[in-house]
């Protein structure tokens, strides 16, 4: 504590506890084949001016960018040699999207080709969301899956296979289960330039953009669904009610068409059931959210002397955090109390627990799940009742 020797208002500076910051979550991360083998690429100038040549971004570097004008000049416009890519990337930016990291790889069936693209995603912190639009290999999707496991702080987006059997071993493939993932199904009808014609593309490049949207919106606490797929003109398979009856529980979220409008309708992640409290889309991508904006935001923490002051600051800064998350509706509750506990104290920080320099904080959040099945119960009374 400083020395005052003369008499005087004397105003000193405390350090205070950094507030904790929500982490972005709707930043994508793009895999796909931009085939340069006998392609010039061209880009106009002007409207109807002369086109100048440009070189494609290397593979395996990967690129943001913020814009389907960016996108072209980096990649070349809707062109054989990147149609799904380009399809794709337009469809996320159409869809509400602003930001992604598109990197280039030879082939979107090659494991390795797969796995060393989404490596070279791993040092780029704010990617929240992945897809390799058009990957149906199991092997390569099994690849997407695993590296938003163990990244733990992003989410894969897969689509569906091809196919008119509609049953989930048919449409998930032999891809397993994962809460880190979601799978939709079936291809939407989009107009493509390139042949002057309307064509059936992958869904994940557009889902991704609605991710994108919902979050800008409403936050990563509002489900992904009953949403329209902007750009949409049709469906490849119109599913029905009953036979997505035998998809939803599984996890395989539909594409359906309502009066003319292509909407969203599923919310979740591959496995549905099995995955429990995780079987919720928003709620997985929420948990992610909450994780690493806490984990960012805590950072002071190291090396400060692990006492009671520490925890306190701790308590203040993480309470203050998901006060304001259940303000935004993220939370159940009627009160912080009720929505969020945060538990940092000698209880969570024992003699032996402080001797190996690690601090504990015990978190728990009850998050609102989606209202994704509106029940109305209708009776009729008689006039003798109702009088």
């Amino acid at each position: 504590m400083p020395q005052y020797f003369a008499p005087g208002v004397y105003v000193e500076e405390v350090p205070g506890t950094p507030p904790i910051s929500g982490v972005g979550t709707s930043t994508a991360g793009f895999l796909g084949v931009v085939d340069t083998t006998n392609v010039t690429f061209q880009m106009p100038l002007l409207p109807g001016s002369d086109t100048t040549r440009y070189t494609v971004v290397a593979a395996g570097v990967p690129t943001l960018i913020t814009s389907w004008d960016q996108f072209k000049t980096r990649f070349g416009d809707f062109q054989a040699a990147n149609a799904t890519l380009a399809h794709a990337v337009y469809g996320f930016f159409n869809n509400g999207g602003t930001r992604v990291w598109v990197n280039r790889i030879a082939d979107i069936a090659n494991t390795n080709n797969v796995r060393d693209g989404l490596q070279q995603f791993e040092a780029i912190d704010e990617i929240a969301i992945v897809a390799v639009p058009g990957a149906l290999a199991a092997a390569a999707q099994t690849e997407i899956t695993g590296h938003c496991e163990n990244m733990q702080d992003r989410f894969a987006i897969l689509d569906g296979q091809i196919t008119t059997t509609i049953t989930v071993g048919a449409i998930q493939g032999t891809v397993g289960d994962s809460d880190y993932a979601a799978m939709y199904f079936p291809r939407i009808q989009v107009y493509d330039p390139i042949t002057d014609a309307l064509i059936y593309v992958h869904t994940s490049g557009h889902m991704a953009g609605i991710y994108a949207r919902v979050d800008a919106e409403r936050g990563v606490h509002k489900a992904p669904a009953n949403e329209n797929v902007r750009g949409a003109l049709g469906l490849e398979y119109l599913v029905s009610r009953n036979e997505q009856a035998g998809l939803n529980p599984d996890g395989i979220n539909v594409i359906r068409g309502f009066d003319g409008n292509i909407k969203v309708w599923g919310a979740r992640t591959l496995g549905g059931q099995a995955n429990g409290e995780f079987r919720y889309i928003n709620v997985r991508r929420l948990m992610n959210f909450l994780r690493e904006s806490i984990d960012e935001g805590t950072q002071f923490a190291v090396f400060e002397p692990n006492s009671p002051p520490l925890w306190a600051r701790i308590r203040r800064s993480v309470g203050s955090f998901l006060t304001n998350v259940w303000r935004d509706g993220a939370l159940f509750g009627t009160t912080p109390e009720e929505a969020f506990y945060v538990r940092c104290d000698e209880t969570t920080n024992p003699p032996e627990v402080r001797e190996a320099g690690m601090v504990i904080t015990e978190i728990g959040v009850a998050i609102v799940k989606p209202a994704e099945f509106v029940i109305f119960r209708i009776a009729q009374l008689t006039s003798s009742a109702s009088s």
